[in-house]
Order: structure tokens, then sequence, then C-alpha cells
């Protein structure tokens, strides 16, 4: 298999891997986990579990959607992680206001709140469909391949794709 100028070829090392998915798998991170996880933190521990199950993968052509399927649960278990640390400890100061270098301090803050409010009102969305819209919407992938990374079938896609989208416009209408 070719990425670009990498041949993928059999036996794969973790850091061949990751010189050929580094960069999809952290965005893939960013765009799952939303703006109050650290991404870096995210792929680490993707790479990690790469590392731990390479030996047993086979089919290099199944790569992405084995990669994806593996942020994805890594991202989903630290979201679950967060939550409940959320919940029992209440938000961290860098959740409340996390730094950020650009020079508009009104224009970082009126953006970081409509991206924690995106996130937010895309918290009350069922896995699978957030998952969906975030590929689609912000990944700017098409049905075919997020069913190629998901397992899902296309026309599913399509419906919880309009599905999502009509969650999340009355939640976004709900809230302030």
């Amino acid at each position: 298999m070719t990425i670009g100028l990498i041949a993928l070829a059999p036996p794969l090392t973790w850091e061949v891997v990751y010189q050929a998915y580094g960069p999809q798998v952290a965005r893939w991170a960013a765009r799952l986990a939303g703006p109050s996880e650290d991404v870096e933190d995210l792929v680490h521990e993707v790479f990690l579990v790469v590392e731990a199950r390479l030996p047993t993968f086979v089919g290099t052509d199944a790569l992405p959607s084995w990669l994806f399927r593996i942020t994805h649960n890594v991202v989903r278990r630290e979201r679950r992680k967060q939550r409940i640390r959320r919940w029992l400890l209440g938000p961290t100061p860098e959740e409340v206001a996390p730094a950020d270098p650009r020079p508009d301090p009104l224009a970082q803050v009126m953006e970081r709140q409509e991206v924690a409010r995106l996130y937010q009102a895309m918290e009350h969305l069922k896995e699978p469909a957030r998952t969906v819209l975030i590929l689609h919407e912000l990944e700017g992938l098409s049905a075919a391949e997020i069913s190629g990374l998901t397992g899902i079938a296309p026309g599913t896609i399509w419906v919880q794709l309009h599905r999502a989208r009509q969650r999340l416009a009355k939640i976004l209408e709900e809230t302030p």
C-alpha cells in the first residue's frame, strides 16, 4: 500500500505507520475530542495501542479504518473520563479560560465560546451520529469514506447525518 511517497509493506512498524498516518490521526483526534482535550496525549495513546496491536494486524488495505477505530475508541474513553472528572470535581481552570496566543482578546473569547457551545451541543448527540457529523462536516469526508472508516453503511450515514444536523440545530436554538 502506498500513502504519498511512503510505501507500506509488511512487516509494518508503529514508526512507519506513525510517519504515514500521524497527521491524519491527530486531525481525527482533534475533531472527535473537541477543544478541551490535549491532542498530543490522544495521539500518543493511539500509537501506544497501535504498537501493542500491530503484530496481530492483518491486511494493510484496512489500515486507515483500523487506525480510525483505535482513534475513535481512545477519544471516547478520554471523553468519558473527562465527563466523570467534571461531574465529580467541576471544570478545571483551563476549561474555564484556556490560553490562546492570538492578539485580539475579544475575538478569542467569542471564538472560544462558539466552539465550546458547538461541542457542548454535540455532547447531546448519540455517539455514531456525532462521529458521522464530525467526519462529514469538519473533516469533509464523503459517505463512502466515512463508511470505509467506520463500517457504517453509506445509506445509514446519510440518515444519521440528517438526524444529527436536525438535533444539533434544535439544541443550538434552545441554548443561549
